[in-house]
């Protein structure tokens, strides 16, 4: 990828082996910077790279036995560049089992129904879904309607077999307030996408640190998840916040926000920026964590007294901005660093021994 203009055989033979080594060294030196760093009792690895012609692991979900993530490319995230995302099988020992390839930019993943794989894109406008069977490998795609919010869609997660995503990217009114659906739920019918609004960008919610009703404004609903209560939690990445709902679509849904900070900010800055978060199950796992400027799939494991594990429930974030993967204190909101020196922390899973489908509450 370098090309090198030599004034001679001989001189040019040495100039070329100390140009070479010094990049050697410089190269390494750049990648040794970049490895993160865990803090006691966690420890990292990594699981697997991104395969060859690959590049910005994001979303990341299990399969049985294996582990799905998708993978960018640098495509633009509204398709208009006409390029394609991978999505790519692992083994749990991050080995390569089958790619698949979408049309757009992905960004939201998860397995529906046991095998079936929702593959998300073009979360900035011109929204696409993509349905796997991950017996077959056969592939369908949807249509979306037109936005209302002029954006994409960013998130998907499944709850009692009903499925609700993130509306992404919205446009703001003259005040800066996002007046549209920030959550909807999906249904298919044919080949196109049924949305339903069920949460307004601007609509009421209760402040879970303070316990007062305050006013929403969602400009950037984002990764979504289920915590062990069965709400359903997204981000709102640029405001700082994670967002709870419960029973999302009922006479009694109830919305709960919660601001984030963090010890790592800086002093004249107390709010984190999050990509995912996850909960840890109730058995032993790994956690593993996509970096999607390294071009890396990472693990974290945790040992206590020579156990593994982690503490079962217990919320971990991921940040984009400051490359790294915290505990999160779901009372406060306060994010203590745990793995740190990503590059853009982005997607986050327990790696369980057996887990088909993404937890679901025993309740309605």
């Amino acid at each position: 990828m370098i090309s090198y203009l030599l004034p001679g055989p001989r001189a040019g033979l040495r100039s070329g082996v100390l140009l070479l080594a010094s990049l050697f060294l410089s190269v390494a030196a750049t990648t040794a910077q970049a490895q993160p760093t865990a803090t006691s009792p966690y420890a990292v690895s990594v699981f697997a790279p991104s395969p060859a012609g690959t590049s910005q692991p994001d979303s990341i979900v299990q399969w049985h036995d294996s582990v799905l993530v998708g993978f960018q490319n640098h495509v633009a995230k509204d398709g208009t560049d006409g390029k394609s995302s991978t999505i790519v099988e692992f083994s749990r020992a991050g080995k390569v089992k089958r790619t698949f390839t979408v049309p757009g930019h992905n960004d939201g993943l998860r397995v529906i129904d046991g095998d079936l794989l929702w593959a998300l894109q073009n979360e900035d406008a011109n929204p696409n879904l993509v349905v796997i069977d991950l017996r077959s490998g056969m592939q369908t795609r949807y249509q979306f309607p037109p936005t209302p919010h002029g954006g994409g869609y960013d998130d998907v997660v499944v709850r009692h077999g009903r499925v609700y995503l993130t509306a992404s990217n919205p446009n703001l009114d003259s005040n800066g307030i996002n007046v549209f659906p920030a959550l909807v739920r999906a249904t298919l019918s044919g080949t196109s996408v049924i949305l339903q609004p069920l949460l307004n960008g601007n609509a009421n919610a209760t402040d879970l640190t303070s316990g007062k009703t305050v006013s929403l404004n969602l400009t950037d609903p984002d990764s979504m998840t289920l915590d062990p209560g069965g709400n359903v939690v997204f981000v709102s990445q640029a405001d700082s916040v994670l967002v709870f709902v419960r029973h999302p679509g009922r006479s009694d849904q109830a919305v709960g926000v919660l601001p984030l900070s963090s010890s790592a900010t800086g002093p004249n800055e107390a709010r984190i920026t999050i990509d995912d978060t996850s909960f840890a199950p109730d058995t032993g796992a790994s956690l593993l964590v996509t970096d999607v400027n390294a071009g890396v799939i990472y693990r974290i494991d945790r040992t206590v007294l020579g156990a593994r594990g982690f503490e079962p429930g217990r919320a971990y974030s991921a940040s984009d901005t400051l490359g790294l993967v915290g505990t999160l204190n779901v009372d406060n909101g306060f994010i203590t660093p745990i793995v740190t020196g990503f590059g853009s922390a982005r997607g986050l899973l327990f790696l369980s021994t057996d887990r088909t489908r993404d937890r679901e509450d025993d309740e309605d």
